[in-house]
């Protein structure tokens, strides 16, 4: 089992029963999945740009990425319906926990002046939404071979009712929330 998984089955849902009253362990939100998403705007130019980050996103996640088609032309964007602009990973059960400790643990520690995140990133229904702006923060990726730096978008799907639910449970699980000074 995953190190994160431990620690939310020994240590987090103890500490949310008794934080918020709850008499049932299944009434204890928990982490749903994790989508990671990398928008490619300049891939409809370049294919290489696209295989190049498919492969970084299945470095650092362990799993082949799905690419995402446009929807609709858009005609300013010199965009036709169906070409290929992003890339996207839906994680679950263990390679979920393996990629959210290594986030929490390993990645966002190196992120440069980093204060912690956000905790204004929050939908209103238990989900929260991240962004990082470099892939390099990520152990796997090696710097000498990055053509382009790219971000990305992480959300974290909860099964918590409120944002402060869901709050209270990505602390405890190592989410570095910035301070209020």
């Amino acid at each position: 089992m995953a190190r994160l998984k431990d620690r939310y089955v020994a240590e987090v849902v103890p500490a949310l029963m008794e934080r918020f009253g709850y008499t049932n362990v299944m009434q204890v939100p928990k982490l749903e999945k994790v989508i990671i998403n990398m928008g490619l705007g300049d891939a409809k130019d370049n294919a290489r740009v696209m295989d190049s980050a498919v492969a970084e996103l299945a470095l650092i996640t362990g799993q082949r990425p799905v690419v995402t088609k446009a929807r609709k032309s858009v005609a300013n964007f010199k965009l036709r319906q169906g070409m290929s602009v992003g890339a996207k990973v839906t994680l679950r059960a263990e390679n979920m926990y393996a990629f959210v400790d290594k986030l929490f643990n390993l990645a966002l520690p190196r992120v440069r002046d980093f204060r912690g995140t956000h905790s204004t990133s929050f939908d209103g229904r238990g989900n929260y939404a991240m962004g990082l702006k470099e892939q390099l923060i990520f152990p796997e990726i090696n710097y000498d071979k990055v053509e382009k730096i790219r971000g990305m978008d992480i959300i974290f799907v909860t099964t918590a009712k409120t944002d402060e639910e869901a709050k209270a449970l990505l602390e405890l699980m190592g989410m570095p929330f910035e301070r209020a000074e």
